[in-house]
């Protein structure tokens, strides 16, 4: 019988620390340039509402490039559009970018895609996430209300579920005040994950890469 093994790769700031970045083309296991990515930048969608330019998104872009996977095996969601990156499971990796973590999630359940993405990890295909893209995929995303705007009015905090953990990237031991008050308050444990640091989860076996 083959079971498909869950593989999820949870990233603070991508493939940053270059031993993330090999790990990733452990999980994947295949020659970089037949790799396909489907490249979710939605979350940071909202810093372009905003006026920002998608600077960290670029830089994720040029990161998987870096590895060897070809430019044109990299196909962006438009999340208003998701029939245009035809079938999901034609691709061997979601990589879900950082940016406003309730803008995402809004997005990804108004359009069904949350569900078309935990179908694709139970296929076991490869899932990474940077910043929020980490965080949706824990049980409980209102972690990140101390750190981004609801502006999108988000009332359901429920992740992905794909994993157990609730994450917070980008720690900084100056936040250490803040996580504690929201475990005392959620009766949890929060996962601290640093810049140079990721959650790597296969089957049903987790590791901190550092």
């Amino acid at each position: 019988m083959n079971i498909n093994v869950k593989k999820l790769l949870l990233t603070s700031a991508g493939f940053l620390n270059p031993k993330i970045g090999e790990e990733f083309l452990e999980l994947v296991n295949k020659i970089p340039k037949s790799i396909k990515v489907l490249f979710i930048p939605t979350a940071s969608e909202y810093k372009l509402e905003n006026g920002e330019e998608m600077f960290y998104v670029k830089e994720s872009e040029k990161e998987l490039i870096g590895l060897g996977i070809l430019k044109e095996n990299i196909s962006w969601l438009d999340i208003n559009n998701t029939s245009v990156a035809g079938d999901v499971n034609s691709y061997d990796v979601m990589y879900v970018c950082g940016g406003n973590t309730f803008y995402l999630m809004y997005h990804l359940k108004n359009t069904d895609f949350d569900k078309k993405i935990i179908k694709f990890i139970d296929s076991g295909k490869v899932y990474v996430g940077v910043s929020a893209g980490s965080v949706i995929a824990g049980l409980d995303i209102s972690i990140a209300s101390p750190f981004d705007p609801n502006d999108v009015n988000l009332q359901d905090m429920t992740g992905l579920c794909v994993t157990d953990k609730i994450m917070c990237p980008h720690y900084q031991r100056k936040e250490e005040n803040i996580i504690n008050e929201f475990e005392n308050k959620n009766n949890c444990k929060v996962l601290r994950l640093t810049d140079n640091q990721a959650l790597e989860v296969l089957g049903g076996v987790s590791k901190i890469i550092e």
